[in-house]
């Protein structure tokens, strides 16, 4: 054991080190694999639940499908085929839906755009799917002209609604105007004093329908439905018991013929959930003389109503599939939720007038089963509303909340009819990930630590390696450990520990928005500290690759004049800009979340794919590729014209080792940064390769820092100096404390004589060091021509040469402890090595001829790169 202990050196102290290192990390990399992989093994079968077709969606106790089909597994057609009547050609409709034509008007017709005839799908009593006959549209009459006949629907009632209703059957191409103007004249065929048709009014039912598909977006810039809704009230008194149903609107009425009696009267109104998106006749029921609700589990809405008064009642209904025709101005919609709204109206059956006085000393009781993707959203409050017609807005006043016993269900009551609602906020379920992986906080930490030593030790002994590169390595190491000290402790958002609360059952407030966005001021200015310091590093490696260009290119002339301010303007310039210019364009129109995310503090990705409006995409992914593309350039021809090339007339190129040309490559590839082209690769769709290079990218990322010390600190001679210096202090104390006695002595001198022996193994570790055969130098800017000819003189132990000839020439050395040499010695400029070589002593004897080389510093280490060779003789005699 002692004799393998003594032969042990520093060296391989050090490989053993840096291997243990590497074990580590590659061996947590293959833990959270396994991991990861049992837990995609578990979660698997739950997420692969294919049972509804067809695009339905399964939830909780059916398949939910999408219009056009039905049934338990969304597998029974609920369309119409593509038809051809006539000259008009039709595609797909769906049952209870108006389909239009593939022609269109023509573009000199007011209607120009619009469909040329339109054709219903409808379903018999029995479930059959017929089509009915096709109806041309009038080209040269639009919605305005027709909004202007309004004064004529005693007479046209029939033809202005079907019309109407011809043109409103295209949604896709309504403009707010288009809607404006529907509005108009289908609220002019409700109005009693219009008198109207009965068959006039059902299709302006049809054509309501029809208006509820348009986007959200065309009804923010029409006109109020105010008087609409109203209207369609009413018309619900009207119907005697009679029910109309269409895909996006219902209207129900029910009429009581009760004798003068002191018991109270109540109506319930029930609407199950469907099979589909399209309301139907199914859905809906009324029952009478209910006490109390009675919700079910496919229950989705009730409203029970209460009076005291004892003669005949009218009782009207209308439930609507969204709340388009309800825009408000103090509830903001974000989400695509299926807002439902219902209304009730009760009158009395009054002789003198056709539809009676409306009733208002009633209790109106209501629960709602709130429907929503529970996996994404978490009801924080409600509010139980009203549209007031005269404020035109959502409003809270003799409604209150009524909790209900089931938990499934919200509850309100209100001591008034009108278009009820309940108001929803939700907090998104962020899945906030965990606490950063051990693979990022051990590689972030071996990195924060080598970096610091790294930017010390640059500092500490610039003088020493008589380098003027220094500054840019160190800005590169330096906003490198900013930027891991920022993720390591600000990259998790404090609000994953915050327990949202939610609003209490008295507090019956009107929401602000559907969606409720978290704020978090801290975790924006975090992000936009990463942002800025990973731009940082990113540039500083970008510079890096240009300077070391220059020195290569221009390895004859003096870098520019103040080459060094003008890349530390833009190596902290260029970010500032732009995370300046990001943050000042996105925040107002976006807020925070336009620019970061919630569940880390990072930049924001767009969760419908459209990167081209991402702050991620221009003002890091874009700088960030222009970045690394320049720099594997440039790594790319330092690899092939000066680390692999050959040249046979270069007797160090020869001699270099394969093993240090790699770690040159590497050294040069950690501080290009080109492992971040990984960050690239994870945004391949694919997951699988997704995982993998995200491993790949945390591994090496992460440990960016700790590569950087082990090139260019750990093998740097100086640093193999000042170690061993060190060495040797600690063996001289221990040296120097009094033995307490011999039996001590015996018990530790084995560790004893291992610590005294560390001063001479470290005599002996030369860390890639480079041999005096292969040593590579540089040329300054005067060197003579090739094949110069250069006569020197030996006195007394030196030999000397004509500087007035050769402005570069310094000096020679002898040296004659080992194996007698001679150096000349050339000018340097700063960054450079002068002309250096050795040849025997013995050999200067006549004419000599010697290969110089010009080399370059690899950004601060003590490895230099080849950028220039040739040959110089040299005529040199001595004097005795």
């Amino acid at each position: 054991m002692p004799s393998y202990c003594r032969s042990c050196n520093l060296r391989q102290v050090v490989v053993i080190i840096c291997m243990s290192i590497t074990a580590i990390l590659l061996g947590l990399c293959i833990w959270r694999l396994v991991i990861f992989s049992q837990r995609v093994i578990v979660t698997y079968p739950t997420t692969s639940f294919d049972f509804c077709e067809n695009g339905g969606t399964w939830e909780k106790d059916g398949c939910i499908c999408p219009q056009q089909w039905k049934g338990w597994r969304c597998t029974i057609i609920n369309f119409c085929k593509n038809s051809t009547y006539g000259n008009f050609h039709f595609g797909t409709i769906t049952v209870g839906k108006y389909g239009s034509s593939i022609e269109k008007c023509e573009s000199n017709t007011a209607n120009a755009g619009f469909s040329k005839a339109t054709r219903f799908c409808n379903m018999t009593i029995y479930g059959d799917i017929i089509l009915e006959n096709a109806t041309e549209v009038n080209c040269d009459q639009n919605l305005e002209a027709l909004a202007a006949q309004v004064e004529s629907i005693p007479e046209n009632s029939l033809e202005i609604s079907a019309e109407t209703q011809r043109l409103t059957s295209d949604t896709n191409i309504l403009t707010a105007q288009n809607l404006t103007f529907a509005a108009i004249v289908v609220q002019q065929i409700f109005n009693r004093s219009r008198n109207a048709t009965p068959e006039a009014k059902k299709i302006a039912v049809s054509t309501v329908s029809q208006l509820l598909d348009t986007r959200e977006d065309v009804f923010q810039n029409a006109s109020s439905f105010g008087s609409l809704t109203t209207e369609l009230e009413t018309y619900s008194l009207s119907l005697k018991n009679d029910s109309l149903f269409r895909p996006n609107i219902i209207i129900q009425s029910v009429e009581l013929a009760v004798e003068n009696t002191p018991q109270p009267e109540s109506v319930l109104f029930s609407v199950q959930r469907g099979a589909s998106d399209i309301l139907d006749s199914y859905q809906t029921y009324i029952e009478i003389n209910e006490n109390e609700l009675k919700p079910e589990d496919r229950t989705e809405l009730q409203i029970l109503i209460n009076n005291t008064q004892s003669t005949n009642r009218k009782f009207g209904f209308v439930l609507y599939q969204n709340s388009k025709f309800f825009q408000s101005n103090t509830f903001t919609i974000r989400s695509n939720f299926s807002q439902r709204v219902v209304s009730c109206k009760v009158s009395n059956d009054d002789t003198n007038h056709s539809m009676g006085k409306e009733v208002t000393n009633v209790s109106v009781e209501m629960i709602f089963k709130p429907k929503y993707d529970e996996s994404q959203f978490q009801l924080r409050s409600y509010a139980c509303v009203f549209w007031n017609v005269t404020k035109d807005d959502w409003d809270t006043y003799g409604c209150r909340k009524k909790p209900n016993s089931n938990p499934q269900f919200l509850g309100c009551q209100c001591n008034h009819t009108s278009s009820f609602a309940v108001l929803m906020s939700f907090d998104n379920n962020y899945n906030y990930p965990e606490s950063l992986d051990i693979i990022s906080k051990v590689g972030c930490g071996f990195s924060i630590a080598g970096l610091a030593l790294t930017i010390i030790f640059q500092i500490a002994t610039r003088n020493l390696r008589k380098t003027s590169i220094t500054w840019v390595f160190v800005s590169l190491c330096t906003s490198m450990l900013l930027f891991n000290i920022l993720f390591l402790f600000g990259i998790e958002n404090s609000n994953k520990n915050s327990i949202s609360t939610v609003s209490s059952e008295d507090d019956n407030v009107i929401p602000q928005r559907d969606i409720n966005l978290p704020e978090n001021h801290t975790c924006t200015a975090m992000t936009a500290l990463l942002h800025y310091f990973l731009l940082a590093t990113l540039t500083w490696t970008g510079l890096n690759a240009v300077q070391l260009y220059f020195l290569l290119l221009r390895a004859m002339r003096p870098l520019p004049q103040h080459f060094t301010l003008f890349l530390s303007l833009m190596g902290w310039g260029i970010p500032a800009i732009i995370v300046s210019l990001t943050v000042g364009i996105i925040y107002p129109l976006k807020g925070e979340l336009g620019y970061r995310q919630e569940t880390i503090c990072w930049l924001a990705v767009p969760e419908d794919g459209n990167y081209l409006e991402s702050p991620l995409l221009w003002s890091f992914i874009l700088p960030g590729v222009i970045i690394l593309v320049a720099n594997a350039i440039v790594f790319i021809f330092i690899i092939v014209k000066v680390l692999w090339g050959r040249n046979e007339n270069l007797k160090s190129t020869k001699k270099s080792s394969v093993m240090k040309k790699i770690l040159s490559t590497l050294s040069i590839a950690v501080v290009f940064g080109l492992t971040w082209i990984l960050g690239y690769l994870m945004l391949i769709d694919d997951r699988n390769v997704k995982i993998i290079f995200s491993f790949l990218f945390c591994i090496f990322n992460t440990t960016q820092g700790l590569q950087i010390f082990i090139f260019y600190t750990v093998r740097t001679k100086v640093f193999q100096t000042k170690v061993s210096d060190v060495f040797k202090s600690i063996s001289l104390t221990i040296g120097r404390i009094k033995m307490p006695s011999l039996e001590t002595i015996s018990l530790h001198s084995q560790v004893y004589e291992l610590v005294r022996s560390i001063p001479s193994r470290i005599e002996r570790f030369k860390l890639l060091e480079r041999s005096p055969v292969t040593e590579e130098t540089f040329l300054s800017e005067n060197d003579p021509s090739e094949g110069s000819q250069t006569t020197g003189r030996h006195s007394e132990g030196a030999m000397t040469l004509d500087q007035n000839r050769y402005p570069w020439y310094r000096g020679i050395e002898q040296n004659k402890e080992k194996s007698p040499w001679v150096k000349v010695v050339g000018k340097s400029d700063p960054g450079r090595r002068g002309l250096q070589t050795h040849f025997p002593e013995r050999d200067l004897v006549g004419e000599l001829t010697f290969t110089y080389t010009m080399t370059v510093p690899i950004l601060g280490s003590d490895s230099w790169l080849l950028a220039k060779q040739g040959q110089h003789s040299a005529a040199i005699s001595f004097e005795k």
